[in-house]
Order: C-alpha cells, then sequence, then structure tokens
C-alpha cells in the first residue's frame, strides 16, 4: 500500500514551475501526496498560491518573506487580511528573521514580522515561521505574543530546538537532513522531536534531497521527492517511514485545522 504524504511546505508560485505545475502536481499525487502547503512569500506570491491552492485543492498560506520586508506596502497588512479570510488559506507567512543573507533590513525585518505576530494573534491563526542565524531576535519576537504554527526548515541547534517546542511550536524538516555535508546538526537532533510536534516539508524547487536515487538529473525538488525525506528521518528516530508520516499527516490536520468547519 502507498504511504500517504503531507508536503507542509512547497513555494509551487516558484518560476522553476511555470512551465509544468500540473505535471509537479500529478507526479505528486502519484507518489501518494495527499495535501500540500503552498507557501506566500509576499502578497502577490499569495493571492498566486490561493489561486493555486483553489485549483487544486490544497491550502496555503499569507505573508511577507523576511527577504521581501524592505518592499511592503502601506497596506500590506489589509490584504494579508483579506486573504486571510478564504477558507483556504491557514497561516500566516511565510514570515520571520533572516540574518544570514540580511536582504532586508533587520530593524525592517523585525517590524514586519511583528505586525505579522500580531496579526495571526488577532486572528488566531497559525504562523509559518522562518529564522535563519536570527534565533535570539525570533526569541524576543516570539515572548511577545501567544502563537501557535511551526518553525519552517528548522537548521537550529539544541537551545533553539528546546525552546521552538517549549514555546509549542511544531519543527518542520526538509531535505536539509538528508545532505551530509551540512545536516549533521539537524541530523543528531531530529530523533529529540516528538512525534506530535513533527512535520516534513520538500520547500520545493529547493534543497532537494541529496539520498535519492537514481540521483536526478536536475537540481529542482519537487513534492513527488518528499518520500526520500520521510525515510532517512524515518531511518534516524528508528521508526517506520509509515509511522513517522501518519505523526506528520495528523500533525499537519491538527495544526492547520484541516476540514474544521468551526469559526
Amino acid at each position: 500500500m502507498t504511504i500517504q504524504y503531507t508536503d507542509a511546505g512547497v513555494n509551487l508560485t516558484s518560476h522553476q514551475f511555470e512551465q509544468d505545475c500540473d505535471d509537479i502536481v500529478a507526479r505528486a499525487k502519484l507518489a501518494g501526496v495527499t495535501d500540500m502547503l503552498l507557501i506566500g512569500a509576499d502578497v502577490a506570491q499569495s493571492k498566486q498560491s490561493l489561486e493555486l491552492a483553489k485549483r487544486y485543492g490544497f491550502v496555503s498560506t499569507a505573508g511577507v518573506h523576511p527577504h521581501d520586508a524592505k518592499s511592503v506596502g502601506d497596506d500590506y497588512l489589509q490584504q494579508l487580511s483579506t486573504l486571510l479570510c478564504e477558507p483556504e488559506v491557514v497561516a500566516v507567512g511565510e514570515c520571520g528573521l533572516d540574518f544570514n543573507r540580511d536582504f532586508s533590513p533587520r530593524p525592517q525585518q523585525q517590524a514586519v514580522l511583528n505586525e505579522q505576530l500580531n496579526l495571526a494573534q488577532q486572528l488566531n491563526k497559525p504562523v509559518y515561521l522562518h529564522e535563519r542565524d536570527a534565533f535570539s531576535a525570533m526569541q524576543a519576537q516570539l515572548e511577545r505574543v501567544t502563537v501557535k504554527g511551526v518553525l519552517h526548515c528548522f537548521t537550529g541547534d539544541a537551545q533553539a530546538l528546546s525552546f521552538y517546542l517549549n514555546y509549542g511550536l511544531m519543527i518542520g524538516v526538509t531535505g536539509w537532513v538528508c545532505d551530509e555535508r551540512r545536516g549533521a546538526q539537524l541530523q543528531a537532533l531530529v530523533p529529540h522531536i516528538p512525534d506530535d510536534r513533527l512535520l516534513v516539508e520538500t520547500d520545493a524547487p529547493y534543497l532537494i534531497p541529496r539520498t535519492l536515487q537514481p540521483k536526478p538529473k536536475s537540481r529542482r525538488n519537487e513534492p513527488a521527492f518528499i518520500s526520500a525525506v520521510v525515510q532517512h528521518i524515518a531511518q534516524l528516530r528508528g521508526q517506520s517511514a509509515e509511522h513517522v508520516a501518519a505523526c506528520c499527516q495528523a500533525n499537519f490536520t491538527r495544526l492547520f485545522s484541516i476540514g474544521d468547519e468551526s469559526p
């Protein structure tokens, strides 16, 4: 029987998918992917992700990535609020802090994140968080609010993992865990994530699992490859792939209230 997977983070609006989006989704479904969270990284992409979610029967996010914090319009929060009223839009994000690349000035990143955290708290929506090399600043931001959500593409250390878990967040694990060059720290921490806090995501078209066999000719990741991430996580945790996939699917459904018609 085919394992059912949930991909908790896909950049389906990426230009890399423009020419064959239908094929990407079809391959994912053939590989057992039953649901995806389509990521919005700015207002325009959030609108596109919503359109794709409606087309394919998935769910999406609405938010502004820290890379794009410098470019927000005066009415961006109102536009996000409008999008978040749509039933397919289940989380605020991708929002957060990225002090690794600093594509937006850090004060601007922090201001835009703070506004989106407040919005999520106000609307009682989960947050889809990005944090890279910015743990202390993220900790300070989160301690000012009470939100639920997921720390997407977690690559932090034990201290960060402990804080995010104690705060109540779920932890999103990507193909980074399959990388023998830079994934060692994450590989050591993955067994310490409780079953009810784990989400698996491809972050496609990025972070293709380096454990894929045979290796694809293209470096473009896609949701159909999520099985490789699940298999590697299962090995690290001493669990079956079926168990890991089932846990992640249950966590996804619970966090994003999939199928919950209550207000």
